[in-house]
């Protein structure tokens, strides 16, 4: 360790600064050199053997592909989590290299958190998922848009016809009509939005389908065994598994649950113990799947035609596992509403407690899978 160089890097789309903490304490800046494969090589040649050096960058919009060019170099890199960096009190003074300086020095106390940073394949299917879940958000959006438009101009559907079925958007095609042509473009507009929307998800949700099937032998198999637990379908398991990775890198659920932000905060001194809400300092997008499977704990237990299919090719240790599952977390949900709480409080807290269900059931398929290639 006495020998190793502690290089901080702020990257930006164009440009890194680079700052440099010695061996024997002296932390310096390296200037700021273009955010190019060709100028990260001359950096490192000039720093010295890669053997010595331990660089770190902070999570950004700019990805992992610093991450792969130094780590194809030879290079150790850390990406840290940009949240958890040590902040000074009082210091209002923010520059790249300031804050190049900082990275490198905190590196080298140890005072940085890495994240976890995807291969491939998992990269891939997180993109995947994130886009199919943004054309979601784009279709409730446009789905908005009309309906508000028609209920502004009084036109609500006929009794029994609900909202976004195939009845609800025949009505609005054939039976939906403005005297204003300024309108009938607008009617025309907000349509064609809604149905470019749902051409998107089912392009999407199509490509999920083939990337599952192409997936890592471990990949498919942990996601397979997910869907044993009662609120997760497909969507749902890749969701987890592209956001998480390889499970078993969670040495305990209580990690993971920490790792989903969605653990109570806390404030206290003395004797004085002040427990809120949760914290949300994590993977918002695992912890927005999980609450919603939370609400499936609400009924009792059972195994529908559904659920039964999902697990007609699954290990016994695995069903046993999900069926447990049911019978804990239904059991609090209702102790949690006899106490007081909202039903959303009750499906925070389950949902909770079902990222141990799933990070059991993960770590023992991981164990027992290989990467072997499928067979022809």
């Amino acid at each position: 360790m006495s020998n190793l160089r502690f290089i901080g890097l702020d990257v930006h789309a164009e440009t890194i600064a680079v700052a440099v903490a010695e061996p024997r304490g002296e932390v310096r800046s390296m200037g700021v050199i273009p955010n190019r494969a060709a100028a990260i090589r001359q950096l490192i040649k000039k720093l010295g053997p890669t053997k010595r050096l331990r660089v770190c960058y902070e999570a950004g919009p700019t990805g992992y592909v610093v991450y792969w060019q130094l780590t194809a170099l030879g290079v150790a890199c850390d990406v840290v989590a940009p949240t958890l960096v040590p902040v000074k009190p009082g210091d209002r003074v923010k520059t790249d290299r300031r804050d190049a300086l900082k990275l490198a020095r905190s590196y080298r106390a140890g005072d940085l958190t890495p994240v976890w940073v995807p291969d491939a394949a998992h990269e891939a299917l997180r993109d995947l998922v994130r886009a199919r879940e943004a054309a979601k958000k784009d279709q409730l959006r446009a789905r908005h848009r009309l309906s508000k438009f028609l209920l502004r101009q009084g036109r609500r559907p006929p009794t029994g016809v609900k909202a976004w079925t195939q009845a609800y958007l025949t009505w609005v095609r054939r039976e939906v009509r403005f005297a204003h042509a300024a309108q009938e473009a607008t009617l025309v507009d907000y349509l064609h939005e809604v149905d470019h929307v749902a051409g998107r998800l089912e392009r999407l949700e199509q490509a999920l389908d083939a990337a599952v099937q192409t997936a890592p032998a471990r990949m498919r198999a942990v996601i397979a065994a997910l869907q044993a637990l009662r609120g997760i379908a497909q969507l749902s398991a890749v969701t987890i598994v592209a956001e998480l990775g390889a499970l078993a890198r969670f040495g305990n659920p209580r990690r993971l649950m920490g790792y989903s932000g969605a653990v109570a905060s806390e404030h206290s001194s003395g004797e004085r113990t002040q427990r809120g809400g949760i914290t949300k300092t994590g993977n918002a997008h695992l912890r927005r799947i999980v609450i919603e499977a939370a609400w499936a704990y609400r009924h009792r237990p059972a195994l529908g035609a559904t659920l039964r299919k999902r697990q007609a090719t699954l290990d016994d240790g695995v069903k046993a596992t999900a069926w447990k599952a049911q019978h804990r977390l239904h059991a609090r949900y209702r102790a949690l509403l006899a106490r007081g709480k909202t039903p959303q409080q009750a499906a925070t807290a389950v949902g909770r407690e079902l990222l141990g269900f799933i990070w059991a059931i993960a770590v023992a398929v991981e164990a027992q899978t290989t990467d072997a290639p499928k067979a022809a």
